[in-house]
């Protein structure tokens, strides 16, 4: 009897830590959704707007998530009321050529930091860490000034020079580089490579997630940029995106909220095909360093 009830009895002292596993990762469960419904419900209510006939339709109560009536003419509005082509061909020139040079900038630089020795390396690092610690507003006015005395204010270059390296793309490509093994490094240098087909030919085609991973971060900063445009341009056509929804909630705001909402709905639109383009490069790369770890 004795050899029966302790073999009855393992299955049952599993249960508990079963049950507990089950409640945790239910309870994960529901705080990763509740994260989503707050992150994602803005985003819906702000197409919702977009597709809603009048703004008498955010204020009903109870509120739903689908308008009564959709309609497309509010898209039309926004389109009429401000250059909004124009001003998503300036945010795409500025994103794009922006991110495009930090990518070359930043990998460069952090595989000097990270693979080469010279004099003064770890002193030069800790300088552009350090600048991760002054914000953009302090450095603006000496931007601008430095762009007036070039005569690019008013022009784009004065949006897509001054962000051409980025201390934390280098700092971020730099960690991604101590990652990877220098036997690589030392394989190539026995077959005869030099710096630049190590960095080209072995180092960057496996840096590929983190190099989609920074160009989503900076493209979608960039893309979303206020101060710099507001404080370097003052030419409406030459103007980027984030300055003509605030164009369209003020000088050339028509009141109405739908309007502004299908702006807004337009202007997420370009982000989110980057972002759905590229995502499994980040979710490779978060796992290449979940590895690591």
């Amino acid at each position: 009897m004795t050899s029966e009830s302790a073999v009855t009895a393992i299955p049952r002292r599993d249960v508990a830590p079963r049950l507990r596993a089950r409640l945790s990762q239910a309870i994960v469960i529901l705080v990763l959704l509740a994260a989503a419904a707050a992150i994602a419900l803005p985003f819906l209510w702000i197409v919702r707007g977009a597709l809603s006939p009048a703004d008498g339709e955010l204020y009903r109560l109870p509120p739903t998530l689908f308008p009564s009536d959709p309609t497309f003419d509010n898209f039309g509005k926004a389109l009429a009321k401000v250059p909004f082509g124009r001003f998503v061909l300036n945010s795409l020139i500025v994103a794009t050529t922006i991110t495009a040079a930090q990518l070359i900038t930043c990998s460069t630089a952090a595989y000097a930091f990270a693979r080469l020795r010279f004099r003064g390396r770890d002193a030069l690092f800790a300088v552009v860490i350090a600048s991760l610690m002054i914000p953009i507003q302090v450095t603006i006015v000496p931007l601008f000034l430095l762009m007036a005395d070039l005569h690019l204010t008013n022009t784009l270059w004065a949006l897509i020079l001054p962000p051409i390296f980025s201390a934390f793309g280098i700092f971020f490509l730099r960690q991604h580089f101590l990652s990877l093994p220098r036997e690589l490094d030392e394989a190539a240098t026995i077959d005869g490579a030099g710096h630049a087909r190590i960095f080209f030919s072995v180092l960057l085609p496996l840096s590929v997630p983190a190099l989609a991973t920074l160009g989503i971060i900076s493209f979608t900063y960039w893309w979303n940029d206020l101060l710099m445009p507001l404080v370097m341009i003052n030419d409406t056509a030459t103007q980027t995106l984030p300055v003509g929804l605030v164009l369209l909630a003020g000088r050339f705001s028509t009141g109405s909220l739908t309007t502004i909402a299908a702006g807004i709905t337009m202007a997420i639109v370009p982000v989110l095909i980057v972002f759905l383009v590229l995502q499994r490069h980040i979710v490779q790369s978060i796992a290449q360093s979940g590895l690591k770890l």
